[in-house]
């Protein structure tokens, strides 16, 4: 079989350079000084993360040796050297800033809360003590299923204090993913609420605890430790059930770590797997703080008297790096968020960024897809001047939302840093730097130092620039995956496959290099249509898609074709009303006539769809598996719990008469 690469058909050619002012200020100040790190680490790769490490992390027993790699893909890094995730991020600012506000919480309702370093010592401390008393120990596992609040970091800090592995489920998920995890894992005790709010709505959390243990094969669980969050009714078995504020009343303040070597495992967090059951991608204490210290501080360009917001849950890795462990480790002040970005209005966002004066300001394009659609001009009635550096994380950002974020939100003058990276990574791997890198909107840009990434084809060889393929990582770094938890196997077959030399990372993610060696992530390797011998990212369609002024958000999947073998079908949001009948028709030609101009003939769409919305989990993410199913005409079996909307499928399944 001949090589293959994905073909590579969306062009852009507008470039944006830092100020000059925001260059001079930058933690990495231009690109000589990005270029320069890429040199040492090229130079002495073990040397440039073993000073990187002793720079940023405190150890308390020092490492000798950087990197292991005699039993590869199962690399270890700094595997002698010893530390604590929460001394790294609470004790460290005691004597330095114990008054500073680490967090400032918004509930869904507005209540603000504000708590200081000291504070939070206090009660990670408290939390652990109660933790202990349940005789909860070192290596144990515990399933972390709260909402958003002061309290979901104190038990996750609580957890890193004494050794034991959080594993933090979204609340959104069911009593079905919470009972696979808590199976999975061995896990020895639940932390959960009575119930959360969402949008001014009630979602019960206990309630699904329950259900999950009724299930059966948690045979391995002993305690469900409960945050009263609204004081709604649960149910109760007191052998089993705590109310935290019982567990930690009357526990010392103090606590002394529990001095871990760095590859202990210090979270293990699920993932969606192709084969639908859910992976456990475990990760280290000490690797993965150092990542998640030094991209703060290269990717934030983080300062002290910044006011760091990342909307994301902590159910996802995004809140573990970037909302529990950055930003403490490096002394932040951030912003936890308990709503939605749509309530009680499409203002919320903007309004938060205004009274906080937020500086630097993460999230998902999903999310600015939608606040788009709910009103491109409203940033316009903020003061956002506070904003320094955009950021968006979790799917590739189409151009033209890329520039309304640019120019509506940071006013043409904050840099966007289009994160790349996975939760098998840890942090970033792939990205601009706000101070050096010229972006271009929708592309990732470059790899940071010490990471060695590739684009590739099918023999695993590279495709050099304006091609496509399939993106690797030839080296490893120290944030990476360890393994998936109880599936070594697994984790050999799906990141480190024979087909790419056995010691390449396949981060599933198809890629191209333009012409200036930029690199444009084109979507999962499993949403890359093969259309007439011509292999598609489902991602530059949607781009497409999204650049015509009447649609607000789009969503492509192949499905099977006897003539081109796999056909485009494209899952429309419009920013009007879903059409019908002669209008719906008159649009769909006007979008596939749309599409052939902007990209070619051969992305041209053969089904497009209109829905009010598009399936999503409640954190934002596209099901694309449930469209792909539609699109085939099939009948949907999987789990759709985790749906914001299910109605949303009858409608786009309705539309395909």
């Amino acid at each position: 079989m001949a090589n293959k690469t994905i073909e590579s058909v969306l062009h852009e050619n507008r470039v944006f350079s830092p100020s000059e002012a925001f260059v001079k200020q930058a933690n990495v100040s231009g690109m000589d000084a990005y270029k320069k790190l890429c040199a040492e680490a090229e130079k002495d790769f073990q040397g440039f993360w073993g000073r990187l490490a002793r720079e940023h992390v405190l150890w308390h027993k020092p490492f000798q040796q950087v990197l292991d790699e005699s039993k590869a893909p199962f690399f270890k890094w700094f595997a002698d050297g010893e530390l604590n995730a929460s001394y790294n991020c609470l004790d460290r600012h005691l004597k330095t800033q114990p008054d500073k506000v680490a967090i400032i919480f918004e509930a869904d309702d507005g209540k603000v809360t504000k708590i200081t370093y000291k504070e939070l010592y206090r009660r990670v401390c408290m939390m652990a003590n109660g933790l202990k008393s349940l005789k909860i120990k070192r290596g144990d596992r515990l399933i972390i299923y709260m909402p958003m609040s002061i309290e979901v970091v104190v038990a996750m800090q609580a957890c890193a204090r004494i050794g034991a592995i959080h594993s933090v489920v979204f609340g959104g998920f069911s009593a079905k993913s919470l009972q696979e995890r808590i199976i999975d894992a061995g896990a020895v005790a639940v932390l959960t609420a009575d119930e959360q709010m969402r949008g001014g709505r009630v979602i019960p959390l206990k309630n699904a605890v329950d259900e999950a243990l009724g299930m059966g094969g948690c045979d391995s669980l002993k305690s469900v430790v409960v945050y009263k969050r609204t004081g709604g009714k649960v149910n109760w078995d007191p052998k089993r059930d705590i109310w935290l504020h019982e567990l930690v009343n009357g526990q010392s303040d103090t606590c002394e770590p529990e001095w871990v070597d760095a590859e202990h495992p210090l979270f293990i967090l699920y993932t969606s797997g192709s084969t639908g059951k859910p992976k456990g991608v475990q990760h280290s204490t000490g690797g993965f703080l150092l990542h998640a210290i030094l991209t703060m501080k290269w990717v934030f360009d983080y300062k002290p008297n910044d006011i760091f917001w990342c909307t994301a849950d902590v159910g996802w890795v995004t809140g573990h790096t970037y909302v529990c462990y950055g930003p403490l480790a490096c002394g932040a002040t951030e912003i936890m968020f308990e709503g939605v970005p749509s309530h009680p209005d499409a203002g919320r966002f903007w309004k938060m960024i205004q009274e906080h004066k937020v500086t630097v300001f993460y999230t998902a394009p999903t999310a600015i897809r939608s606040l788009i659609k709910l009103g491109a001009d409203l940033p316009k009635k903020y003061d956002l001047s506070s904003l320094r550096i955009l950021g968006t994380v979790g799917e590739p950002i189409n151009p033209e939302a890329w520039m309304w974020y640019h120019e509506t939100v940071g006013n043409g003058r904050c840099p966007i840093v289009d994160t790349w990276w996975q939760t098998e990574t840890g942090g970033h791997l792939i990205t601009p730097l706000p101070g050096a890198t010229p972006t271009k909107p929708g592309s990732a840009t470059f790899p940071l130092p010490g990471i060695v990434a590739d684009i590739v084809d099918e023999a695993g060889q590279s495709v050099g620039r304006g091609k496509g393929g399939v993106l690797v990582i030839k080296r490893p770094w120290p944030s990476m995956l360890r393994t998936i938890w109880g599936d070594p196997e697994r984790y050999k077959k799906t990141y480190y496959p024979d087909d790419y030399k056995g010691k390449y990372y396949l981060a599933g993610d198809g890629a191209s290099f333009d012409e200036d060696g930029y690199i444009r992530i084109m979507g999962r390797i499993d949403d890359v249509l093969n259309v007439s011998g011509h292999r598609l990212g489902t991602m530059e369609i949607e781009s497409a898609l999204v650049a015509n002024s009447k649609v607000a958000e789009a969503a492509v999947v192949g499905r099977p074709d006897d003539v081109t073998g796999e056909a485009v079908v494209a899952f429309v949001v419009l920013k009007q009303a879903r059409p019908g009948g002669d209008d719906a028709k008159k649009i769909v030609k006007e979008l596939q006539a749309w599409v052939s101009k902007e990209i070619g003939p051969i992305a041209r769409p053969k089904d497009i769809r209109f829905g009010d919305n598009l399936p999503k989990t409640r954190s934002g993410k596209i099901m694309r598996r449930l469209l792909r199913s539609i699109a085939k005409g099939e009948e949907i079996t999987q789990d759709t719990t985790t749906l914001e909307n299910p109605a949303i499928l009858e409608q786009l399944r309705e539309t395909a008469k």
